[in-house]
């Protein structure tokens, strides 16, 4: 199996110099579950992308500080590349930005979380679970960190989770899998961003994102339904 990772982490602050990169945080988290396979990084924010996605066993989109709703110059050519895997039915997962990116380019609508950020350990409440995800337990613990959201998604989606009443994930057909959330993030990575962000949070929600961080998400059962879901999308 040889996959893709389609970064688009646009964060070049001393902080994301720090820690691991989103390319090196996607690897680790597939090989969790299998650690043979082989993955490929390319850093889309900077217009880098596979000269033909053909090539690959299928993808993963990565989260990002940016917005797809912002007007970037690498975002038109992804989108044309979401389309053009959903019409090949080549699987494809995506992860918070990678959510978005994914419902808006297949005609889905994006917009500011009524609820306003998210931070810290998240519980998404399980639905139409597909065969891929079925021994995934419910709730399902990830972290998460966004203010923005799904508010519809594209003709065909089936909600897969739920989230305070967000969308929290959706597929489409066998070959598309998104989460709002970030299966990727280790503990210690939430713990150090969290405390980054205490500026920018309302204290409210950093001391309830400190709070929820007692406990850890599933991320290793994730990364075994991952695998699943795109062994399944190539048979």
């Amino acid at each position: 199996m040889h996959l893709a990772i389609l970064m688009t982490n646009t964060d070049e602050s001393d902080f994301a110099a720090h820690h691991p990169k989103d390319g090196e945080k996607f690897t680790d988290l597939i090989h969790m579950a299998r650690p043979g396979w082989d993955v490929s990084v390319f850093s889309v924010k900077d217009g880098v992308f596979p000269k033909d996605i053909a090539d690959f066993d299928g993808a993963m989109i990565t989260g990002s500080p940016a917005s797809v709703r912002d007007d970037l110059p690498w975002t038109p050519p992804l989108m044309d590349l979401i389309r053009d895997m959903n019409a090949r039915k080549q699987p494809l997962f995506g992860a918070c930005f990678g959510h978005q990116a994914v419902a808006q380019a297949l005609g889905g609508a994006l917009g500011s979380n009524p609820c306003g950020w998210v931070q810290g350990l998240t519980l998404n409440t399980l639905q139409d679970t597909p065969p891929w995800a079925r021994e995934l337990p419910d709730p399902l613990r990830l972290y998460g960190s966004h203010k923005e959201c799904v508010c519809a998604m594209p003709q065909g989606a089936v909600r897969t989770a739920t989230s305070n009443g967000m969308i929290a994930g959706f597929t489409i057909g066998r070959h598309i899998w998104t989460t709002q959330h970030h299966p990727e993030m280790s503990h210690g990575f939430i713990t150090a961003l969290t405390e980054e962000m205490k500026g920018m949070l309302p204290e409210d929600v950093h001391a309830q994102a400190v709070a929820s961080l007692a406990e850890t998400s599933d991320q290793a059962r994730f990364a075994e339904a991952l695998a699943r879901f795109f062994e399944q999308g190539i048979g």
